[in-house]
């Protein structure tokens, strides 16, 4: 109830800002068995861009639908005992993590470029190259229902937001998350999940 109180007054860019604000920074070091991955904050961040992509409505529904069900499986408790199935659903959901980055690097870089062309650059990048051929299909099919920018600027800001304070927000979300998901994907290297593709 706190955070959807917290939510209300502010927009999720703002609330995953507060929330990453709060991690204790992760520990750099070679030994990746006392790597901390902050898994509270990180699924927090996830349910943000879940409820970025309901705002966006029924044209995200299956990239929605996949970051829920890796969330559930990720926060599972039953599913945490199989390590596969937690550790793919948290390499997909590092992966939406970076499509969301990128996407609003590119947003923040060039507010005025075509929404279109901003996701298929950002998905070229993070996601394409670890989908198959029905992801693939999927993700061509949604291309042609996305809003434009404009729509989706404004689906991102609160109601007395403006432009100039949205981009702020996004830089400065970008700059906590980012070197979160360097140290993720540094230790999804080290136990090889890095290359993993869908089937």
């Amino acid at each position: 109830m706190k955070r959807r109180r917290e939510m209300e007054k502010g927009s999720e860019i703002q609330s995953a800002i507060e929330e990453l604000s709060l991690l204790i920074k992760l520990k750099t070091s070679d030994n990746h068995d006392a790597a901390l991955i902050p898994t509270r904050p990180f699924l927090y961040v996830c349910n943000l861009v879940i409820q970025v992509l309901d705002k966006i409505g029924p044209t995200m529904a299956v990239l929605r639908q996949d970051i829920n069900q890796n969330v559930q499986k990720e926060s599972d408790e039953a599913n945490a005992r199989k390590g596969a199935s937690c550790s793919k659903a948290f390499v997909w959901l590092t992966r939406s993590l970076d499509f969301t980055v990128a996407l609003l690097q590119r947003l923040v870089k060039d507010p005025d470029q075509e929404m279109e062309e901003a996701v298929k650059d950002s998905y070229n990048i993070t996601l394409k190259p670890w989908h198959g051929w029905i992801s693939s299909a999927a993700y061509r099919v949604a291309l042609k229902l996305i809003p434009d920018t404009k729509a989706f600027i404004n689906l991102l800001k609160r109601k007395d937001e403006n432009n100039d304070t949205l981009a702020e927000d996004m830089e400065t979300f970008i700059s906590l998350l980012v070197p979160i998901l360097e140290e993720i994907h540094s230790i999804l290297i080290f136990y090889r999940l890095d290359k993993l593709k869908s089937t």
